[in-house]
Formats: structure tokens, C-alpha cells, sequence
């Protein structure tokens, strides 16, 4: 297992995308390499609270690579550092981002790659066709699509990261695209394609049979035309829609508080989604600081974390409930009260229209398959997604 551990560097971004859930970007809070090197310090100088065998450095913004120049120095440090003191992470580390990809063929942030090529996961998202991806991902102020300017720097990165996948996000008004967007990201070169509802509350009436024939026209067109053979999506995937492993069942989804995140002021989170500039209705959940370090008292909720401590009865008792996802942050921000003890549902109708498509896929596809007399050869070479891309 590899230690999450993610600088939000600057809360600012080129963009307003309106499915975002940061409600509080700004151009103000950026990291300083005082936080950034204090924060390194801590985290290196207490190996013996970090046991994982590896670590993911992540980036996160707003844009990330708007702050290339602190990411670089930052990035120099740690590999310095974790050299220096001999630290088990050295030989397994990798720095992560996901990007808005507008700043990618940048020659700063080309030479960042060129010097730390063997130990990067870069992540563009592109969000589909043109009309799917500037139905949300706008620049902010003028409201213009950011698509043409993403897509000319497509072809760079799988050039240098061909087996990376992207990420397309559903929201409401996205529904009626999916089909097309995802076979588009396809014919784009991009062979592995996350793709999730928001956990959002923000699905209306008949959104989930809209929903359902996006992804039936879908499983169509990947098995009609054979994509199922070298490409990916996470709509499809066996393990989604059985009742709940009778081993694994109280596995918590969510991985907030084995992670760690930093923000501008020096602040330590649980995750990303416990900072303020993430959260409508809650105050942050602050578990410590650069200069204190992280508080266990502030930290213990999570630890203790399960899915029968926080799920309803019937999500527990369900009979699809297998790759039904929630996102901890989002259950703390619609809970009653301050607690991460209430689980959001809002995308209860959503998951239960995937698994009846998914069903769907997976009978057809095998029904093909045995009539070919291929399905050996499938299950012994079939492609499985090579990362979670949250």
C-alpha cells in the first residue's frame, strides 16, 4: 500500500467548471516554500508514523502546474531528502496530478517531466466531445469552452504517458452525452476512461432511466465493435451490483484519514475534501499543522471508520450494493449535524441504474464470447484499469 499524501499548492485554476466541488477557489491562498519544506520535514522526520511501503506525492489545485515552479523545488527536496536520511519511500515514490492540461506543453513544466519522467502519474481531463466538455469545463470570467485548448496537448501526453487513463465526470446535465463522449475519448487514443456520477445531491426526477439508456447505447457500441478487447471503462466492471462480500462487506469505501493533505496556511486535513475551500455547509476538519503536527484525537473518527458505522440499514442490507461509492467529505457536508458518521445516498437511484446496465454488458459480452469460443482467451488477457483516479 503507498501513503497518499497531497499538497494543495494554490487554490486558484484558468477554469470554473460548474460540476466543481470547490466552492471556495480563489487566487489568493498559495502555497509558500516555507509551508511546503516544513511540511516535507515533519512528514520525513517521523517515518516511524508512516509505515506504507510506498508513497504517492500528489498535486493538487485548483490547476497544479499554475505553481510549476514550487512543484519543481518541492519535488527536488523530497528526492534529496528521502536520499539523505536513507528513507524506506526512496525506491517508492511517485509524483501524482491531474491536470486541466491547458499548461501541459509549457517548456517549464516539459523539463519538470523530462526530469522526473520514471516517478510521474499525469492525469488530463478531458471530459469528452466538445459539447460535453464545455457544457461545464469553462474558463472563468468569459465562460468560454476550454476544449479546443485542452485537446491540442492530447496527443503529447499519451506520448509520454500512453497507459494512463482520464477522467470524465456526470452530472446531471451531462447525461445525454455519454455514449458519445466516452467512444470520442476512445478515438482520441485514450484506451482507459474513469467516469463517475458527482456525489452531489444534484440528479432530478428521470435522470437515472436517461442514465440507463446512455449506458445500455454504450454497451452496445464497446462490444459491437470489439473495444472490450484493449479498452476500459469504469462503468463496466464485474464486481459492481452483488450483495456485499460477507469478509469484506464493512470495508470503508473512502480512504480519508490514511491520507494526508496540506493546504497554503500549513493546515493538515484528513483529505482534500475537509478543507474549507471544499465544503458548502461545514467548517474544515483540521487534524493539525506544519508546526504542531497532526493531532491523533482529531484523527481517531476516522480510523474508525467503516461502512456499517456510517450506511442506513438498507445500504447495508442491499442487494446491489457492491461498487456503490460514497465520498466521505460529501457525507460530513450534508450530515445533520458535524459528524463523518451519516453517509450521503443521493446517487443511490444512479448506481442501481449502472448495475442494471452493467448486468446488461456483461451478459451480452459473454454470450458473444462462448458463441466465438473466446471467452478463455478473453478472461486470460482482458484489460484492467491500471489506477483510481479520484
Amino acid at each position: 500500500m503507498k501513503k497518499s499524501i497531497t499538497f494543495i499548492v494554490t487554490k486558484d485554476c484558468q477554469l470554473a467548471c460548474k460540476y466543481c466541488y470547490l466552492v471556495g477557489k480563489n487566487s489568493n491562498e498559495r502555497m509558500t516554500w516555507d509551508v511546503a519544506k516544513k511540511a516535507i520535514d515533519y512528514i520525513l522526520n517521523h517515518e516511524d508514523d508512516f509505515q506504507d511501503e510506498g508513497v504517492i506525492w500528489d498535486f493538487i489545485g485548483g490547476e497544479p502546474f499554475l505553481e510549476i515552479d514550487l512543484i519543481d523545488k518541492i519535488c527536488d527536496y523530497i528526492k534529496t531528502e528521502m536520499y539523505v536520511r536513507n528513507h524506506h519511500w526512496f525506491n517508492d515514490y511517485i509524483f501524482s496530478f491531474t491536470t486541466n492540461g491547458l499548461n501541459y506543453s509549457s517548456d517549464k513544466l516539459q523539463n519538470y517531466i523530462a526530469k522526473n519522467k520514471d516517478h510521474l502519474s499525469i492525469t488530463i481531463t478531458i471530459d469528452g466531445t466538445e459539447r460535453k466538455h464545455d457544457l461545464n469545463r469553462i474558463y472563468k470570467g468569459s465562460g468560454k469552452g476550454s476544449y479546443k485548448d485542452v485537446v491540442k496537448n492530447i496527443p503529447l501526453w499519451l506520448e509520454q504517458f500512453p497507459t494512463v487513463g482520464t477522467k470524465i465526470t456526470i452530472s446531471s446535465a451531462d447525461i445525454p452525452y455519454i455514449k458519445e463522449s466516452v467512444m470520442h475519448v476512445y478515438q482520441l487514443g485514450i484506451t482507459e476512461v474513469h467516469i463517475n456520477c458527482v456525489f452531489e445531491d444534484v440528479f432530478v426526477e428521470g435522470d437515472d432511466k436517461l442514465f440507463e439508456e446512455q449506458l445500455l447505447s454504450l454497451a452496445d457500441e464497446i462490444i459491437d465493435n470489439g473495444y472490450y478487447n484493449d479498452h476500459t471503462c469504469s462503468f463496466f466492471e464485474e464486481r459492481i451490483g452483488k450483495p456485499l462480500d460477507p469478509v469484506k462487506r464493512n470495508n470503508n469505501w473512502c480512504g480519508a484519514g490514511r491520507m494526508l493533505s496540506i493546504d497554503a496556511g500549513g493546515n493538515f486535513y484528513p483529505c482534500t475534501r475537509f478543507a474549507q475551500y471544499s465544503l458548502r455547509d461545514k467548517k474544515a476538519w483540521i487534524i493539525g499543522n506544519v508546526e504542531s503536527g497532526i493531532d491523533q484525537n482529531r484523527l481517531r473518527p476516522f480510523l474508525l471508520l467503516d461502512r456499517c458505522t456510517q450506511s442506513p440499514q438498507k445500504c447495508i442490507d442491499c442487494e446491489v450494493a457492491s461498487g456503490c461509492a460514497w465520498c466521505q467529505g460529501e457525507n460530513y457536508d450534508t450530515a445533520e449535524i458535524p459528524t463523518v458518521y451519516q453517509r450521503a445516498t443521493a446517487i443511490c437511484k444512479m448506481h442501481k441504474a449502472q448495475v442494471r446496465a452493467n448486468n446488461y454488458y456483461w451478459n451480452k459480452l459473454y454470450r458473444k464470447l462462448e458463441l466465438e469460443g473466446l471467452r478463455e482467451k478473453f478472461e486470460e488477457n482482458r484489460p484492467q484499469p491500471k489506477q483510481e483516479i479520484c
